[in-house]
């Protein structure tokens, strides 16, 4: 067994799937409903118009919260997770409309969080290493050092500590959801699971990368290669998110020092490839030079035209 024996009195613990939907097509819907066959399953619907759970085609067993609205990646998750809580789930495990998690990641993410409550220990979340087979395949965990980051090969059969983990694929103990807080509303989307994980680990929580299970989940859209690196492309709507988020989070005493000089290094390397080497370069660097000021002022919330 991965990680340890468990104690007899350990069991599985009760475990729900907290879906976010954004536009989806027919695959999406199909992924949601085979999740459902299996375990408890929210759906958060972002998508901008009210469509019943029938019409969409999802199953009868999906818990189906449309928003009728983008209320943002933070907000959606939350709606799922307090769902999932409602319903006396212990653990979420938290999935984008895309990602295909291996039948693994079902019974070892929730028996690593088993193992942590048998034992006392106070562990936030536990999520896979991932696998992006447009960029780099697998992918490493990371550590934040200064003016760069530690990268950990996802190998071995022990959970490893890091800081920080994607939300697709990860698993919350919700024991602890009330003491870290929930996902941070005002960022909308991008890092927000990076100032998740930073909060529960400055309240004393760990966060653990769980390097046996691995998951396909493509990272943006089609990359976009820089001096034989690829780096992935989003709109420039993301990158405004992306570039706002990381200025308003550095601005923030309660963010590490080693992650805030990570940044000044990548930041502008970032403007240079998100702004002069995608098509629509003046929507690009329209977008991001918006981001950055509304960051600067603290301006979070959806994004607002003017």
């Amino acid at each position: 067994m991965h990680g340890g024996e468990l104690s007899g009195e350990s069991i599985t613990p009760r475990t729900g799937a907290a879906v976010v939907f954004y536009n989806p097509d027919a695959a999406c819907v199909e992924r949601a409903n085979r999740l459902a066959a299996t375990m408890h399953c929210v759906v958060v619907d972002n998508t901008p118009s009210v469509r019943a759970a029938r019409e969409l085609g999802l199953s009868d067993a999906v818990e189906y919260l449309p928003n009728g609205e983008n209320v943002g990646i933070a907000t959606a998750i939350n709606q799922g997770v307090e769902a999932l809580i409602r319903g006396g789930f212990e653990v979420a495990i938290l999935f984008d409309q895309d990602s295909e998690p291996p039948a693994s990641l079902f019974t070892e993410l929730p028996m690593v969080i088993a193992r942590a409550n048998a034992s006392g220990d106070r562990v936030a979340l536990a999520g896979p290493a991932y696998d992006d087979a447009r960029l780099r395949g697998i992918a490493p965990f990371v550590r934040f050092k200064w003016w760069t980051l530690e990268r950990i090969a996802p190998e071995g059969d022990q959970p490893i500590d890091v800081d920080f983990l994607i939300s697709s694929g990860s698993c919350i103990n919700l024991r602890w959801w009330s003491s870290i807080g929930p996902m941070e509303d005002a960022l909308f989307i991008d890092f927000v699971d990076l100032e998740w994980c930073v909060r529960a680990t400055q309240k004393g929580f760990r966060v653990l990368g769980v390097p046996w299970v691995r998951m396909s989940h493509e990272l943006g859209g089609e990359p976009v290669r820089v001096l034989g690196r690829a780096y992935p492309m989003h709109s420039p709507l993301r990158h405004y998110y992306q570039f706002r988020n990381v200025i308003a989070l550095m601005k923030r005493s309660s963010m590490p020092m080693t992650w805030k000089s990570t940044e000044l290094i990548k930041l502008p390397v970032r403007i240079v490839i998100y702004c002069f080497f995608p098509e629509q370069r003046k929507e690009h660097f329209a977008m991001v030079w918006r981001g950055v000021r509304d960051g600067w002022s603290g301006r979070l919330g959806v994004y607002r035209h003017g």
